[in-house]
């Protein structure tokens, strides 16, 4: 006797059992406009569905609509908004057997749903968050039988919720904070308005006899793992739960329809955040048995570690330090929105792909933000795959929400449903009630607005913690991002940088990235600056005469509030803004690259005062300006190179303390780093004014400052010296002046290229002191990928950088002026020879 699985491999169980015997429902589907002014050629269809799908993406398929992240074309779909579609297919099921229990199980539904089995109303849903199951024993007969399911305006539910709850404060127009879906599938500041619809999970029938998981918990501390089970019955025959893993086997009885099993298991194999271990992974089988028929089986993976959150008192204020398996962890982070605005299309091989982008860069954590969803367990298998920690929010973000029913009992349902089911994962290290929730109810004019109404509080101060008592006190919690845990938000701002998170956002917003050496936070979960795309994203996204930063199609793409503005702003601290938009596309790139990086090294150097960094963003969920590192087609922007830098676990850094500039050693390695720093004060035309050799001796896991002799910083000619320290490898320089005073020379390199095997080999020699230099090789190829960008050079020497690539070029075209970028070129028009 066998049961499908999802994967569609057999699992064998034990002969004459009843067993659970699920049965995916994915074939067949169609989906048809029933409402909405929808455009008549689409009305009159009836499209085939793919289940998980939605319709955007069935529309996509049958060439109905355009690709929506292209061009003008997502301002075109806002029909879409205030339409209604129909899913129908059929089935075939046995009637049910004496005693035997059918349900009909969707594991998401986006977002307001009718379900109907043969023309019997079933439920209505209105939350994509959880899954949904329905007793469907009595409507089964022979023959087809059909099921279908109608998704009406989720933006129309939540007006209509507004009308009888009382708007709430939010910063977009659309009530996202009205009904239980993706926030940003209204649109964000780097995110389209496509408000998607459909079947977005996969649906099934289940047949069972006797009884069924309800749920099953397993929870994994270093030497012990706990399963927590919960059963559904159909009877009261007896119920055992049995657990297998490490080695061992135990056997509990089920009463009261609970069971917990716990495993103590010395010597587990211990799994480690990248960098500190390695990650075993343990399986985890827990059978279902009555007598000797097994009825059901859950099958997971654990990782054996202890986490906790140090949030002492301290000379400061309060500690907030993540601490696994007793060793504290500096968090190299990265904020993370859904891979793709259309979820469906995501798959794990992109979702592979872009977890290995962050663990490249260095980090070791990734925070999931209030305004996406609950990740998948794909998602969190590649992550406990490779020793990412992960942060996850609540999917509560920017806004103020309900506390009235239904709203409450829909968020705490899909909280319980989660936390279940994410709780096995190693990689889940910390639970964060919502996004900026907390922030905004003191700072953002809510509480007039509000006038007394529920905004949140019960859900970040009660709801959310007593939930996480209950299903997994193994986790630390910590109720906004940012927050002052402990302190009356009244009293103690909720963005103090004194206690718990803060968010940067003044550098961006309002001054300027050196901005950030006002504030020395205890753990900075936000913070970044923006850039466009890829220049290849740009053109495949664009029309060329779109390719212009005041275009209407271009500023469609840059969704910030005066995104340009800012951008441009944020250029004028340092240098002239260029006028061509292929330069001020690159100019806005290296800004966005040297604010990643001091705003990193600022928060690295303050160690262990701050312990944790994570920069928004690390990806994009389509083409757009935003503050990405990766761009919306997975190109790495000059800035991941800059954050791989300032994240590795050696860093030099030229700092500012107390009005006088300093080198800090940042040592993050579990070893002493001993090694000599030559610092040199260099003329640009490599005239050497003044040089020191000092001894570096860093202890495993600390910072060292190294006072800087006066002469290093007696500057003759502040535009045209650099300060130059190197150690170990490694550089770190230093300028005397802004770049619209540097007196760079902008012919200060040339380039040879020669093809190698899988691509091209670029030799850049320098003239003169070259900064920033970069190869920008997607507009060489689009597939072109470079290994390095962002060197510093000085007169004589040189570096090779790699590209990989499929096309076959003029090698030369890699020492193109376009191509071929530095902080020089931006001076007067480039020179490459």
């Amino acid at each position: 006797m066998w049961e499908p699985r999802r994967d569609g491999n057999p699992i064998f169980l034990t002969q004459g059992a009843p067993p659970m015997l699920k049965t995916d429902l994915h074939q067949g589907w169609t989906v048809r406009s029933v409402g909405g002014r929808v455009p008549s050629e689409i009305a009159a269809s009836r499209l085939p569905a793919a289940v998980p799908g939605t319709v955007h993406t069935d529309l996509l398929t049958a060439g109905l609509i355009p690709d929506p992240y292209l061009g003008a074309n997502e301002a075109g779909l806002a029909w879409f908004h205030r339409s209604a579609w129909l899913y129908e297919t059929t089935f075939t099921a046995a009637p049910a057997a004496p005693g035997e229990r059918v349900d009909l199980v969707f594991d998401g539904l986006d977002t307001v749903a009718t379900v109907e089995v043969d023309g019997t109303g079933l439920g209505r849903t209105a939350n994509m968050h959880r899954g949904y199951r329905f007793d469907v024993r009595h409507l089964l007969r022979d023959g087809e039988i059909p099921l279908s399911v109608r998704f009406d305006s989720a933006l129309e539910h939540a007006e209509r919720f507004e009308e009888q709850a009382g708007s709430r404060p939010r910063p977009y127009p659309h009530p996202f904070n009205a009904v239980r879906k993706m926030a940003c599938s209204f649109g964000w500041d780097w995110g389209p308005d496509l408000q998607t619809a459909g079947i977005w999970k996969p649906v099934r029938l289940e047949r069972w006899h006797t009884a069924r998981f309800a749920s099953v918990r397993p929870l994994a501390t270093r030497d012990r793992l706990t399963v927590h089970v919960a059963v559904e019955r159909a009877s009261d025959a007896p119920l055992t739960v049995e657990v297998t893993a490490a080695g061992r086997t135990t056997r509990v009885d089920v009463v009261a329809d609970q069971a917990t099993v716990e495993l103590h298991v010395p010597g587990a194999p211990v799994w480690w955040p990248v960098g500190l271990g390695e990650q075993p992974l343990v399986p985890v089988e827990v059978t279902l048995v009555t007598g000797d028929h097994v009825l059901d089986e859950h099958h997971a993976r654990v990782g054996f570690r202890d986490v906790r959150l140090d949030e002492s008192p301290d000379e400061h204020g309060s500690r907030f330090t993540l601490i696994v398996n007793d060793r504290e962890v500096f968090v190299l982070g990265l904020n993370w929105i859904p891979e793709d605005h259309l979820l469906t299309r995501i798959t794990r091989e992109r979702l592979e792909a872009a977890v290995d982008r962050a663990v490249a860069g260095n980090a070791n954590l990734l925070r999931i933000w209030g305004g996406g969803i609950w990740e998948s367990d794909e998602f969190y298998d590649v992550c406990d795959e490779r020793g990412v920690l992960v942060w996850q929010d609540f999917p509560l973000a920017c806004a103020a929400y309900s506390e009235e029913e239904p709203m409450r009992s829909e968020i705490l349902a899909e909280a319980r449903e989660n936390v279940t089911r994410l709780a096995p994962h190693p990689s889940l290290i910390l639970w964060n009630g919502g996004n900026e929730n907390i922030w905004g109810h003191e700072d953002w004019q809510w509480k007039e607005a509000l006038n007394g109404a529920t905004w949140g509080a019960r859900y970040y101060y009660e709801d959310f913690p007593a939930l996480l008592a209950e299903l997994d006190p193994t986790r630390p919690y910590h109720p906004g991002s940012p927050s002052s845990p402990g302190h009356d938000p009244e009293a103690v701002h909720p963005n103090d940088d004194r206690f718990g998170t803060r968010h940067e956002w003044e550098a961006w917003n309002r001054e300027d990235y050196r901005f950030h050496d006002n504030f020395v936070p205890r753990f900075c979960s936000e913070f970044g600056w923006q850039a466009p795309p890829a220049w290849s994203t740009l053109t495949a996204t664009l029309a060329p005469e779109d390719l212009r930063k005041d275009s209407a199609v271009f500023l469609l793409h840059q969704k910030a509030e005066d995104g340009n503005g800012k951008l441009d702003r944020g250029l004028a601290h340092h240098m002239a803004v260029p006028s061509d938009f292929a330069a001020w596309h690159w100019a806005t790139q290296l800004n966005q690259a040297r604010a990643t990086a001091y705003a990193v090294a600022h928060l690295r150097g303050h160690a262990p005062r701050t312990m944790g960094s994570i920069l928004w963003q690390l990806n994009d969920c389509w083409p757009v300006t935003s503050w990405a590192v990766v761009d919306g087609s997975g190109r790495l922007k000059p800035a991941w190179f800059a954050l791989r830098r300032t994240y590795a676990p050696v860093l030099l850094s030229f700092q500012e303390r107390d009005g006088r500039t300093v080198l800090a050693v940042i040592n993050d390695r579990d070893e002493p780093w001993r090694d000599s720093a030559r610092l040199r004060r260099v003329r640009f035309d490599g005239a050497e004014l003044a040089a020191i050799t000092v001894e570096v001796d860093v202890p495993a896991r600390s910072v060292g400052l190294i006072e800087l002799d006066p002469g290093l910083l007696a500057a003759t000619e502040p535009d045209r010296e650099v300060l130059v320290a190197d150690s170990g490898g490694l550089r770190a320089t230093h300028l005397f002046a802004e770049d619209f005073d540097l007196r760079y020379d902008p012919a200060a390199v040339r380039a040879h290229a020669v093809a190698v095997e899988g691509g091209y080999s670029i030799t850049v020699t320098a003239a003169s002191f070259a900064r920033d230099v970069a190869v920008l090789a997607d507009r060489v190829a689009p597939d072109a990928v470079v290994d390095d960008m962002l060197v510093d050079l000085l007169p004589g020497e040189t570096h090779t950088f790699t590209v990989t690539t499929a096309a076959t070029v003029d090698g030369e075209a890699f020492a193109a002026p376009e191509v071929l970028r530095s902080a020089n070129a931006l001076t007067a028009p480039a020179q490459v020879g």
